[in-house]
């Protein structure tokens, strides 16, 4: 309104941040609660306003007008004509729709409507129709019961998102207590416990990394007091998960299954993987596991790492609405565009706490983050130079002259534990060797990647080479500095997880150092940019730097 503010805002619905304006910090503090980085050059950050965002914001409880009076706060200039009143239109139609269980038949579903306005009639879609919904009133329709999620996607795909009101069953009662020994939860962690119960059954915790996202799972457990189904990403994380319940809880060994590869076991607390219910004989084939979703009365399904939720599962998790489910992640970001399918099928997001706010209370290191800009040597240019766009991209993810670069990492933090972590396996299969260090690739046997993991962690080990196992969860407390020597394109996602594997606290000084190493000049800075969007939304900067000043002895 005055000319000073932070932000300008446009008809779009997007906003631009100035970076070099002194109240950039409060302002990206205010954004990520209700909007999506787009862009972040060094002069303005671009933001969207989408309704999943407003949404999720709504979800935790924003009101239209908390964000409009943010806007208005945060902008320089009067906001576009309708804006604000789109905003408000956007953030109505959470709740505009709710669906119960109807009265006298377990085995219906009442969709109701409330406010003024609908997409359509909703008895003329024919997504819905074919779902069984008929109309029961003038505001009310009837589906069967077995359409719960797939009318809920629906519905939101349609830009109406529904509450579902229509509760969850108990699941098959179990005994939990803390294992006691002076352990106390967090108070972050217990408001996160909280709010998923509060919240209803279903939704989705957000936390960095390190954090102790698996804690608020057992948590979460621990009030439901109910036999409980737990997704994760890898076999690691299914051991991970298994020695923190027998660590934390009472709950005996025997009471605790893995489902994974190497095991069946299905007990009243049973670890699963992701790849386990993926699985099928032949590429058409059958899934042969997603049977398990149904082998016993679960009461809780647990999905760690949701975004990395395949998306076979998603159909399984349209069918079983009636069971109270908890996504935990450290970012909402699907690089499948299907954040959607999560907020309407596993729940919105119910609790979320920056990470930085977590760094500065001591809970996570704080982490330095340097991209640094590898030159390629003439014949690489020259080859660089008449290749297709792919393949730029790869010859100058594997530039040989980054392992020099990396080596030279290594030598600085010399007494720090060291993580390299890539894509292409040709190329850490050199690092590994200019290195002396070992390899965890896909490949290696779960074994010898605990074994590795063991040394690692205490002491033996000062430097690891890893492929695309870090992107998944791994316990190695210790590690303190992380360099990405290759990436999944511009995977924001991917980017995240990357770092979160060096946030664990540190002794001393709490800091840890993430590298990116980058070709100069060519298309992997362009992806590099849009890899760090989630990052730079949480409050990290990245400093960008040349491999020559690191040679000459710069940190």
């Amino acid at each position: 309104m005055n000319g000073q503010g932070a932000c300008i805002l446009r008809r779009d619905r997007t906003v631009l941040l100035e970076c070099a304006h002194p109240g950039f910090a409060e302002a990206r503090r205010q954004l990520s609660g209700y909007a999506e980085l787009l862009k972040s050059p060094p002069a303005y950050h671009t933001y969207r306003i989408t309704p999943l965002s407003l949404w999720n914001a709504a979800a935790s409880g924003h009101t239209a007008e908390e964000i409009c009076a943010s806007l208005a706060g945060l902008s320089r200039w009067a906001a576009p004509a309708g804006l604000y009143e789109e905003i408000a239109e956007i953030m109505s139609r959470y709740g505009s729709l709710e669906l119960c269980t109807c009265p006298g038949d377990p085995a219906l579903m009442l969709l109701r409507a409330f406010g003024d306005s609908l997409p359509m009639p909703l008895e003329e879609n024919a997504a819905l129709t074919g779902l069984g919904l008929r109309r029961a009133g003038p505001r009310e329709w009837l589906l069967p019961a077995a359409g719960r999620g797939l009318l809920k996607q629906e519905l939101t795909r349609l830009g109406y998102p529904v509450l579902d009101r229509a509760g969850y069953r108990a699941g098959q009662t179990l005994s939990v207590a803390w294992s006691g020994g002076g352990f106390r939860l967090r108070g972050y962690q217990r408001e996160a416990a909280g709010a998923f119960e509060t919240g209803g059954g279903s939704g989705v915790v957000v936390l960095p990394c390190g954090a102790g996202k698996t804690i608020v799972g057992i948590a979460v457990l621990e009030r439901l007091q109910c036999e409980t189904l737990i997704l994760t990403s890898s076999a690691t994380s299914v051991g991970q998960w298994r020695e923190e319940l027998l660590r934390r809880t009472r709950l005996p060994e025997a009471l605790i299954g893995e489902y994974t590869g190497e095991k069946r076991e299905v007990r009243p607390v049973t670890v699963a993987t992701y790849q386990m219910l993926t699985r099928r004989a032949c590429k058409d084939g059958p899934f042969l596991h997603m049977s398990l979703f149904n082998e016993r009365n679960w009461g809780l399904i647990v999905y760690d790492e949701v975004h990395l939720l395949p998306a076979p599962v998603f159909r399984a998790t349209a069918d079983i609405q009636a069971t109270r489910r908890l996504g935990l992640t450290a970012t909402l970001v699907r690089e499948d565009g299907r954040e959607d399918d999560v907020f309407s099928l596993v729940g919105p997001k119910c609790y979320e706490l920056p990470w930085r706010q977590l760094e500065q209370e001591g809970y996570i290191a704080a982490v330095e983050c340097v991209e640094l800009t590898v030159p390629m040597n003439e014949r690489l240019r020259s080859e660089y130079a008449y290749a297709g766009s792919r393949e730029q991209f790869r010859l100058a993810a594997v530039n040989p002259d980054k392992a020099e670069a990396a080596r030279r990492i290594v030598e600085v933090h010399s007494a720090s534990p060291v993580l390299v972590i890539g894509q292409y396996l040709d190329q850490l299969e050199q690092l590994a060797d200019a290195l002396q260090a070992p390899l965890v690739t896909g490949k290696t046997p779960q074994r010898e990647r605990s074994e590795l993991y063991e040394a690692f962690n205490g002491g033996a080990l000062r430097v690891l080479v890893v492929s695309k196992v870090a992107n998944f969860a791994l316990n190695l407390p210790d590690a303190a500095v992380a360099i990405e020597v290759s990436g999944a394109y511009g995977s924001r996602q991917e980017e995240a997880q990357r770092l979160g594997r060096i946030l664990r606290p540190k002794p001393g000084d709490n800091k840890a150092y993430f590298y990116t190493l980058v070709s100069e000049d060519s298309r992997e800075q362009d992806f590099a940019l849009r890899r760090r969007l989630f990052l730079t939304e949480q409050g990290y900067e990245y400093a960008v730097r040349t491999a020559h000043s690191l040679m000459k002895g710069d940190q």
